[in-house]
């Protein structure tokens, strides 16, 4: 089947689906989660001190990973131009598709807004160089670009999921109160997206499972996150690994295993043709070996306490 059929089998689905996000979605504000109070005004030129900030990271240990993964998070959701053509693209901007894409842009616009006014309020990341580095993350454009629709789908829904963990995991490692209800709640909008497309994905397999097996293995095979386009973004990832943010470790065992494995029941699924059992194997084949690495990897990780 093609995407244009595969996506006119499934609108009842994301019909649903929307309506479901829709009936469980809370409204929130972020101007009623940042602590004003707690902040002053920035004077022109002023030169931005590490002894400045004040967002409450458990050790001196935590404070670079957590900076790190506050800076990575923010300037990710910063890129959303990008993601809304990418869908809107992919989707279309009729019907369920267009309702859902307009709706996940507003939501993830609300993102950045808390998580932005947050850090300059508390003043824990050198806004000067966060505003370049937004300026230079939009000029240039950079996402993930999945091949097809059956990758996308496959992408979407691991992508959301890592971004509900890494947003979660960063406020666990925070001790100010504040910045973990902001991390919570924008994790707890990311997990509701996660479950749009996981769902979407799940209605997909059903009805095209040879290219969905190979559009789910090519998108375990190139994972990335959004935030590939930033400067520096490998020793970002290192120093959030390092702390357990987000590793090869949670990726296998809260993302791989739970959703493509069991969720999806990739090993189940019948009537494959030749090149999705091709497909089948080497992705279960990968999956282990992912597993075998994260599990030595994880030894010299810094847990969060």
């Amino acid at each position: 089947m093609d995407e244009r059929g595969l996506l006119r089998e499934i609108e009842p689905v994301a019909g649903e689906l929307l309506n479901r996000h829709l009936g469980v979605a809370k409204e929130w504000f972020p101007h009623e989660m940042v602590p004003y109070s707690r902040g002053k005004d920035f004077v022109s030129g002023e030169q931005w001190k590490d002894s400045d900030t004040d967002f409450g990271a458990i050790s001196n240990e935590m404070s670079d990973a957590v900076r790190a993964s506050l800076y990575v998070n923010l300037l990710t959701e910063d890129n959303l131009p990008y993601y809304f053509r990418d869908i809107d693209q992919l989707f279309g901007n009729d019907g369920a598709y267009g309702e859902w894409g307009r709706n996940w842009t507003a939501e993830e616009g609300r993102h950045s807004i808390v998580i932005r006014d947050y850090l300059t309020v508390t003043r824990a990341i050198d806004p000067v160089a966060l505003e370049r580095a937004r300026m230079q993350q939009v000029r240039s454009g950079q996402v993930p670009a999945p091949l097809d629709l059956y990758e996308a789908l496959a992408y979407l829904s691991m992508q959301e999921l890592a971004t509900r963990i890494a947003h979660r995991n960063t406020g666990k490692a925070m001790a100010d109160e504040v910045g973990q209800a902001i991390m919570s709640r924008v994790g707890n909008d990311e997990n509701l997206h996660y479950l749009f497309y996981r769902d979407l994905a799940t209605a997909a397999i059903a009805v095209d499972p040879s290219n969905m097996v190979i559009g789910i293995e090519r998108a375990v095979r190139t994972f990335a996150m959004p935030g590939t386009g930033i400067t520096d973004f490998d020793r970002l990832s290192r120093e959030i690994a390092r702390v357990g943010i987000y590793d090869l470790a949670i990726h296998h065992e809260q993302i791989l295993v739970p959703v493509v494995l069991r969720h999806w029941k990739l090993a189940d699924l019948t009537g494959l043709n030749s090149e999705a059992e091709k497909a089948r194997e080497a992705l279960i084949t990968r999956i282990d070996r992912i597993g075998k690495v994260a599990s030595k990897l994880a030894g010299d990780r810094i847990t969060v306490k």
